[in-house]
C-alpha cells in the first residue's frame, strides 16, 4: 500500500443494483494505513458511495508485470467516508505528495476527500501464499524498511543473477528449479517464482538475519550465494561417497 499509487475502487452499483462498479482510484494513506481518495461528486463512484459507503480497494505489486500473479496484491475492504475539516487538512498533504498533479483540482467545488475505514484486508504474497490480515495490525504497521529499494534489487537480481537464484532454490527450499524469479524482498527475506518443468510454485527463502538496507541486503545475498555453494559441495560430496 505505501509503494502504490492506483488501485481498483468496487463500489456498489446504483444503477445496476446489486452489482459491483470498478472504478481507478488513485489513493494516498493516513498515518494508520488507511486509503484517502479526493474525489467528484460529479464521478459515478462518488455517487454510488452516497448511497452505500461499502466498497473495497484492490491494489498490486507495484511495477511487476512479467507474471501478475506471481506479484503481490492486497484487497482491502471498508467503509468509505467523506473528511471535512481537521481530518481532510491532514490528508491532503500526503496526497499531493503521491499525486502532484491533484493540484489543479483539489479546490474544485465538487472535489473532497474521502477515507476508507477498513474492516477486512485479504493479501495475495504471490503462488500459494496468501490470508486475511486483521485489520488492527495492520493499522499498527509500518513500511518495510527495503519497501523504496526493493523494486531496484528485484530488477538487479533478475536481470544479471539468474544462477544464483536458482542455486538458493536448490539449496535453501531444497527445490531444484529450471527458472527462478524474484518476485518480492522484504528485510526477513525474499519471495521466488520457481518453474520446474512444467510446474510453478512460490518460494520463501528467508534471510540469515534482519536487513534494513540495499547494502546490507546485498551484503547478505552475496553471503548467502557462498554459503550455498559450500553447502551444495558438501551435499554431492556425502552422495558421492
Amino acid at each position: 500500500m505505501y509503494l502504490g499509487r492506483v488501485g481498483t475502487l468496487s463500489t456498489h452499483s446504483r444503477k445496476a443494483h446489486g452489482f459491483p462498479f470498478g472504478s481507478v482510484a488513485p489513493y494516498g494513506l493516513d498515518q494508520l494505513g488507511r486509503p484517502t481518495f479526493l474525489i467528484s461528486t460529479m464521478a459515478m463512484h462518488t455517487q454510488n458511495l452516497a448511497a452505500d459507503g461499502r466498497a473495497s480497494l484492490l491494489v498490486t505489486q507495484p511495477g511487476w508485470t512479467e507474471d501478475l500473479l506471481a506479484g503481490a496484491r492486497v484487497t482491502l475492504v471498508g467503509t468509505v467516508v467523506p473528511l471535512s475539516g481537521a481530518d481532510g487538512g491532514r490528508v491532503r498533504d500526503d496526497y499531493l505528495a503521491r499525486h502532484e498533479n491533484a493540484r489543479h483540482w483539489v479546490d474544485f467545488d465538487d472535489f473532497g476527500f474521502h477515507r476508507m475505514e477498513i474492516v477486512h484486508l485479504y493479501y495475495v504474497a504471490g503462488f500459494g501464499a496468501m490470508g486475511w490480515v486483521e485489520a488492527a495490525e495492520y493499522g499498527c504497521a509500518t513500511p518495510d524498511p527495503l519497501a523504496d529499494s526493493a523494486p531496484g534489487i528485484l530488477t538487479h537480481m533478475n536481470a544479471d543473477h539468474h544462477d544464483a537464484l536458482k542455486l538458493y532454490c536448490r539449496v535453501f527450499a531444497r527445490v531444484e528449479v529450471d527458472e527462478a524469479t524474484m518476485t518480492a524482498v522484504d528485510r526477513l527475506g525474499f519471495r521466488v517464482r520457481a518453474r520446474s518443468g512444467d510446474r510453478l510454485q512460490g518460494l520463501r527463502i528467508n534471510f540469515p538475519r534482519e536487513v534494513r538496507s540495499p547494502e546490507a541486503a546485498r551484503v547478505t545475498l552475496v553471503e548467502m550465494v557462498r554459503e550455498a555453494r559450500e553447502m551444495g559441495r558438501d551435499y554431492s560430496n556425502s552422495r558421492s561417497s
